[in-house]
């Protein structure tokens, strides 16, 4: 070790060149001893010296080989991970789904939404917050049973993930509400947005409930990369307002002072 510190102004910093590096030199000084001899005598004999240099040669090309033979094991050993270091990273990717999941639905809960937004660059923090109710889940539940009303849940997730971009988050908030985020969209995309999947939703129903498609309703609010929660506060408040309006409804939240 103090012997690869001390040569490290010498030669490559990376260890097999630095070994093919002293390869070089070893095998090529009995060549190169000749050579100073011959040059401070003046006697030298072409024929020696042809011969030397193609032994020297050949010396190389067997001890380059032979290092890089040796270092292809020694290196692929220590790029292959420990078992346990395999058994701890698959742990803790693990437990980050587990954290950051929704194991029924399958996308974000509330912590990997919030994450996934914190994560953003700051200037793409902008866009639109959305929170969406599915309308009367409790009946679902109540008359079709908490199977169906899990198979509701995760195929209306399904639906939203099948109808936004890629770059919207979608995450299951709590119970039978769920949060997205449009990012760089105005208010009218993704009030469109909605009315699409309600559409959707309408003409092609993840279930019935005494007789009707299953609606949702949304409060939307238009975020400038502030706070979040608060403009979550003010979706939560345009998502109450619709459905006190009588739900599958879409709702923009009232301008602030901040947009005006």
């Amino acid at each position: 070790m103090q012997f690869y510190l001390a040569t490290s102004f010498l030669f490559p910093r990376a260890l097999r060149l630095r070994l093919f590096a002293l390869c070089i030199l070893a095998t090529h000084m009995p060549l190169l001893t000749y050579l100073l001899r011959g040059f401070s005598t003046g006697r030298i004999a072409p024929a020696e010296c042809i011969l030397l240099a193609l032994a020297t040669i050949a010396g190389a090309a067997i001890a380059l080989f032979g290092i890089g033979a040796l270092l292809g094991p020694v290196q692929a050993l220590a790029e292959t991970p420990h078992p346990r270091e395999a058994e701890a990273a698959a742990r803790t990717d693990e437990l980050h789904h587990a954290t950051h999941e929704d194991r029924l639905t399958g996308v974000a809960n509330r912590r990997g939404f919030l994450a996934q937004v914190a994560m953003l660059p700051i200037g793409r923090r902008k866009g639109c917050v959305v929170l969406i109710d599915i309308d009367y889940f409790k009946r679902i539940n109540d008359q079709l049973g908490h199977d169906e009303g899990d198979r509701v849940l995760a195929a209306f997730a399904a639906r939203l993930c099948a109808q936004l971009r890629r770059i919207d988050i979608v995450a299951r908030w709590g119970g039978e509400m769920f949060a997205l985020f449009f990012q760089d969209c105005i208010e009218d995309e993704v009030s469109w947005s909605l009315a699409r999947v309600a559409s959707q939703m309408r003409s092609d129903p993840i279930a019935l409930v005494n007789g009707r498609p299953i609606s949702f309703s949304a409060g939307l609010c238009r975020w400038k990369g502030d706070e979040l929660e608060d403009a979550l506060r003010r979706a939560d408040e345009a998502l109450y307002e619709a459905k006190q309006a009588g739900r599958d409804r879409i709702y923009r939240a009232k301008s602030s002072l901040q947009d005006m």
